[in-house]
């Protein structure tokens, strides 16, 4: 049986008058499942998570949250909602217990229940030491703890992070998805990020590839990569578009050529890669190979690289 769903997306749209910066967008969430949006800057990522978020009305279509219509339930969703945005929302000026204790006032939360909540949130995230401490001594890790220990406080169901380790070190980043990894596994909380970092999107469940507001491609990372068709070569030299056009008449293939690279998507890519240079060894300079990643992905749906687009959306 299939896990209940907690977030449906329907044909999502949103425009800035002229300007379409989510385009018909659909797609599904499980209850408990991690699930990353994945794009550059212009893809759409940022439009999206203000809408899931109750900041921003959609143009059209559809979005459900635990079976709720967004627009006429906001209020009722915000509840079930924790959200950590990619800027920060700690006020620098008070301690950590003093920025989880205002936190909790808004969700009406007061008195022994605030208390143990606060407790609980900093001990799971290891803060307890420096609950009395200022935020604005606290390191960039340290502070994205609190920022997750706020979102968390009134247990939402729904978890919503927006570039949730921007600015971390690596193993800031790296103790950051782990606990994520833990909250979804061992509590059932529902996450939703938007990324574009490709090791973070490889470690959730499922992908979803946002590009100038499209959603391009989605299922899970193993699956993402499958498409591809295989290995992926890069080949550099000096007459690329000439090189394409006599490789496709030799080995009866579809070279990509994308920002001075050319690109072949291969099974077995280094058998080919032998008869590659012997075939061509004047016009090849240099050619790797390597197994699909996420980026792959990104420049197969799209033809471009994943740091060649535009701005935010």
């Amino acid at each position: 049986m299939h896990p209940p769903t907690a977030v449906i997306v329907e044909n999502l749209c949103r425009r800035y008058g002229p300007r379409v910066a989510l385009d018909c967008v659909s797609f599904s969430v499980a209850r408990g499942e991690m699930f990353a949006l994945l794009g550059p800057n212009g893809g759409g990522k940022t439009t999206l998570f203000k809408i899931l978020a109750t900041l921003l009305p959609a143009t059209s279509g559809e979005v459900r949250i635990f079976g709720q219509e967004l627009r006429p339930s906001s209020l009722a969703i915000r509840a079930r909602l924790g959200v950590v945005f990619q800027a920060p929302s700690l006020d620098r000026k008070l301690t950590v217990v003093e920025n989880l204790r205002h936190h909790g006032h808004l969700y009406g939360l007061r008195g022994k229940v605030l208390r143990e909540r606060i407790a609980d949130m900093l001990s799971r995230m290891g803060l307890t030491d420096r609950s009395r401490d200022l935020v604005d001594t606290l390191s960039g890790g340290l502070q994205r703890r609190v920022e997750l220990a706020k979102g968390l406080l009134h247990k939402p169901n729904l978890l919503l992070l927006d570039e949730p380790t921007t600015g971390l070190d690596p193993a800031a980043r790296r103790d950051f998805t782990l606990y994520l990894s833990h909250l979804r596994a061992q509590e059932g909380v529902t996450i939703i990020l938007t990324t574009h970092m490709m090791e973070e999107a490889e470690r959730c469940d499922r992908v979803g590839i946002l590009h100038q507001g499209k959603l391009v491609a989605l299922g899970t990372p193993e699956m993402l990569k499958a498409q591809v068709g295989g290995d992926v070569i890069a080949i550099q030299g000096p007459h690329l578009g000439e090189l394409r056009d006599k490789l496709s008449r030799k080995f009866a293939c579809n070279p990509v050529l994308v920002d001075g690279t050319l690109r072949i998507e291969r099974p077995n890519g280094h058998e080919f890669i032998r008869e590659l240079v012997a075939t061509f060894p004047d016009e090849i300079q240099s050619v790797t190979l390597g197994k699909p990643t996420l980026e792959d992905v990104f420049i197969h749906q799209t033809g471009h690289q994943f740091w060649r687009v535009g701005n935010e959306r």
